[in-house]
Order: C-alpha cells, then structure tokens, then sequence
C-alpha cells in the first residue's frame, strides 16, 4: 500500500462558519487534518460566524464570497478546476447536493465525500413541508453520486438510509475531545452564579431555536424549584429568545434563570456547573453533551433522535427521558442532583476524540492510499 505524501491538497467545503454542531466539527476537522501535515482548504459559501477564529493558521480559508448555498455553486466549480484537491468532504444538506453538482460541472477528478450532521426525518418534519419536502428530492437524487456518505451517529445512518434510500453509509462519530477543550474549561466563566455559589447550578447550550426545545427545560427547572434551590443558565442566541424570555417571566423565574447569549468559550461554563441537560427534541449527534462529559459534568439528556442514547451508552452514564416530558426531565435532574458519587463521564468522552475522528475521515477520504498507524 502507497503512503500518501503530505503535500496532498484535501478540501472541506460547508455554507459558513456561523455557529453550529456541524460547523465547529468541519473546522476541528480541518485543523486536525492540517496538523498530520495535509494540505487543506476550508471553502466557505461565504467566510463569515464566529468560529472563524478558531481555524488554524496552517489552513487556507476559500470565501466564494456568495450570498446562499445555492449561489455558491459556480464559485465552487471554479475552485475545483483551479485547485484540484485530491478529495473534497462537504456536511449539511443543502450543501451536499451543491458539492455534488459541483463536481459532475467540474468535471475534474476529486473524490467527494459527503457528511451528514443530524437526522433527516425529523428535521424535516419540523421544516416547512415545501423546503423539507424539496431537500429530500434533491437528497435522494444527489446522494448516490458521491464517492462515500457519512453519517455521525448510527440513529442519523438509519434515518439516512429509511427516508433517502441509502445503504453503503459510513458512521464516523464527531471530533469533540481536544487539548483546547480542556485548557478553555479551565478559562474563568464570567458569571456570578459560578463564582459566588449559593445553590445548584444547571446548564443548556445550544441555538435557541425548536431543535433545541429549551421550552421544556425551563418548564422542568420550574418544578425543579418546588423542591429545592437552584439556578438556569443557558448558552445561545437565536430566533426564540423573546418567546423563552416572555416564558421566564411567566413562571415567575426572572431571578433564577440567566440566557447570557452564544459564548465562543462555553467549557468554563460546563466546568463549573452542578449538572448539564440536553433537551433537544432531536440532534445528529449531540456535540455539548460530549463536551460538558469532557468536562467532568453530570448529564441529563432527552432520548431524542439521534445520538444521545449512543453516547450514554443507554443510559450508563447520565439519565436518559423521553423528549418534550417537562415531569420526567425535572425528576431526572432532581435525582441527579441528589447522587454523591456520579459515573466517570469524562472517560466515556475521550472515546469521542479528534484523532479518532481524523483517522476516520482520512480513511474515507484517501482509501487505498491513506496509510498511518493508529494514535
């Protein structure tokens, strides 16, 4: 078997770096490839969200300066008759089928590999019924033209495979662990409810919006305060700030829970807190969740699809309750809360780690001549 050489050109393409699950895995991706001495090029629809900053230096940012995904196609078609990377690996949806496109217009010799970050299905169930309906066409038409499919959860491969008829799809589970990670949990967290500790402490993160479904989480916490003193951070920004924040009000718990807004850096956050709670009604992976187990936190996680129930192995490492259930996810965390000793979650996350993720992607992406030992 051929060794690669190093100076291979390999490309991750995606709409933006706007802040996201799938978009802070491609550039932890894109620093950990560069880092075995790859060649690599971070192509952006348009170089813009807050997760610039965190690519590497020894990676070369492509902005094809385009408005949509979908405007991005002629741009990308240029960059892959101008550079001609070895293989190309692209994540979401809509920018799959634009990738694969761009290469049958290119018509230049790049292996395409395209990623999958969240369960189709319910996603689209939760879409408007014409855009759901649409990326699925385009999905199902698009899909069986690229080289490999990956999907980061055995629940996002069977979806994948039930509603876009697809059956030869790789599972690579998300790049989360890292140095950094663990040097920024140590990073102060700026907010009085961790640093002068009166009572308990829970923490969300993640996009306010409906995937998230933090409606039901401050529901719980409300009958987490009929019995016992504690606080509600939550870490994001996004189109239902004002209907969570009208919620608050609403149950009366303006005093004790705190939406600070997106933190580049939410690992002190997850650090210093009591207990973490996922309570998405679905995800692809569930990437904070990862992380806050990297950081020592106890968890709590709706069984939503897909991933969680992957990840706590079933519930082995933090309470798993049903998905929109405010009684079982307040007793979940009351009963948290309440243990003295908790499972060693951090153990449990460094199997989600960036070289074990590097060397899956490397190997769907240069097969046959990829060649390196396992780290």
């Amino acid at each position: 078997m051929n060794v690669i050489t190093k100076k291979t050109k390999l490309a991750l393409y995606l709409p933006s770096l706007r802040g996201g699950g799938a978009e802070r895995v491609m550039v932890t991706l894109a620093n950990g490839i560069a880092q075995r001495g790859y060649a690599v090029d971070l192509v952006l629809a348009k170089a813009e969200g807050p997760y610039l900053g965190d690519v590497a230096e020894n990676v070369r940012v492509v902005d094809l300066g385009a408005s949509r995904v979908a405007t991005s196609l002629p741009g990308l078609v240029r960059y892959l008759r101008r550079e001609r990377p070895v293989a190309m690996l692209s994540a979401l949806n809509h920018a799959n089928v634009i990738a694969v496109l761009a290469r049958r217009l290119a018509g230049v010799p790049v292996r395409l590999v395209i990623s999958e970050h969240n369960n189709f299905s319910t996603s689209k169930a939760n879409a408007s019924s014409w855009r759901g309906s649409m990326i699925g066409h385009f999905m199902r038409w698009a899909y069986p033209y690229a080289d490999r499919i990956v999907a980061v959860s055995e629940g996002v491969a069977r979806d994948l495979a039930n509603h876009v008829r697809l059956h030869a799809i790789d599972k690579i589970y998300n790049p989360i662990v890292t140095d950094a990670l663990k040097t920024l949990s140590c990073a102060e967290a700026n907010h009085p409810w961790l640093t002068a500790r009166h009572a308990p402490v829970v923490l969300g993160v993640g996009r306010l919006a409906p995937q998230k479904d933090f409606s039901t989480l401050i529901k719980a916490f409300a009958l987490l305060r009929e019995t016992r003193d504690a606080r509600l951070i939550i870490l994001g920004e996004g189109e239902l700030r004002s209907p969570l924040e009208s919620l608050v009000c609403q149950l009366g718990l303006h005093e004790v829970v705190s939406l600070p807004g997106f933190k580049r850096n939410p690992y002190g956050f997850m650090r210093r807190a009591d207990l973490f709670v996922l309570s998405s009604a679905w995800e692809g992976f569930g990437n904070v969740l990862v992380e806050a187990m990297a950081c020592g936190t106890p968890v709590v996680s709706t069984n939503c699809p897909s991933g969680p129930a992957e990840i706590l192995e079933g519930g082995r490492w933090g309470r798993l309750v049903p998905v929109g259930d405010e009684i079982a996810l307040a007793e979940a965390m009351a009963a948290t809360l309440d243990q003295t000793e908790h499972p060693d979650v951090a153990a449990r996350a460094a199997d989600f780690s960036v070289g074990r993720a590097v060397e899956g992607y490397l190997r769907v992406m240069l097969p046959g001549e990829y060649n390196i030992n396992m780290k």
